[in-house]
């Protein structure tokens, strides 16, 4: 899935010249954490954050304590192009959701805003649309039940756990197919679009799999390694 079908294109922005109590008021109304800053030509020139406004509120109120009728006067002097992120990380529309996922966690920001070949803003993706979208790719908005089962690495051992599965007259909500830190052992994530589960998982154990408690897995736990 692109990330032009997952981004919010409605975008509130700002404008490098608004003051920092602009960016709070806009920010609160419309509970947001993030404001694209462009210029006249909708091109990106920055992104504001609540953090960055928090960041920058302290030092100046300090600045002005000898004076307190002065402390707002002097923070309403603050422009949005003091605080911003300058050159900020972004991402195409035409990128997968699945490379935003991984460019968010490297990166360690909420949200990647949108922007095309020339630099124009065209949606912002945040890891709330991120959770939207993966939800609706892993099928998880319907009412079901997620299992983990372990299994030998090997060709052909999905098919099987999928055929035993249909042959009960249970859809799929999606499935998943994740490493296991026992060497040559995989587990296998199938989200079934029932409740009803019993006898499918008494079936899959007869045919001697081991299925796991899914609140049990570590989806960041690595593969133990050889020691040397």
């Amino acid at each position: 899935m692109f990330v032009s079908r997952s981004m919010t294109p409605k975008v509130i922005t700002i404008d490098k010249d608004a003051s920092i109590f602009d960016a709070q008021e806009i920010m609160a109304k419309h509970t947001i954490r993030h404001l694209p800053v462009i210029d006249d030509e909708n091109r990106l020139i920055g992104v504001v954050t609540d953090r960055d406004i928090r960041s920058a509120l302290p030092t100046n109120i300090v600045k002005a304590l000898d004076d307190p009728f002065n402390v707002k006067n002097e923070l309403a002097k603050m422009k949005i192009q003091d605080v911003m992120t300058k050159d900020p990380f972004t991402i195409s529309p035409t990128d997968t959701i699945q490379d935003a996922l991984l460019l968010i966690q490297e990166k360690r920001v909420g949200a990647f805003p949108v922007v095309d070949d020339s630099g124009k803003l065209k949606g912002i993706l945040s890891v709330r649309d991120l959770l939207r979208a993966f939800t609706n790719v892993l099928g998880i908005g319907e009412p079901g039940t997620l299992l983990c089962i372990l299994v030998e690495e090997g060709i052909g051992q999905l098919q099987k756990i999928v055929d035993a599965i249909t042959e009960e007259n249970i859809s799929f909500g999606s499935i998943l197919v994740a490493r296991y830190w026992e060497e040559n052992k995989r587990a296998v994530f199938p989200y079934l679009l029932t409740q009803n589960i019993v006898r499918v998982k008494r079936k899959l154990k007869d045919m001697g799999y081991t299925l796991l408690d899914p609140m049990d897995w570590y989806l960041d736990q690595l593969p133990k390694h050889k020691e040397g």
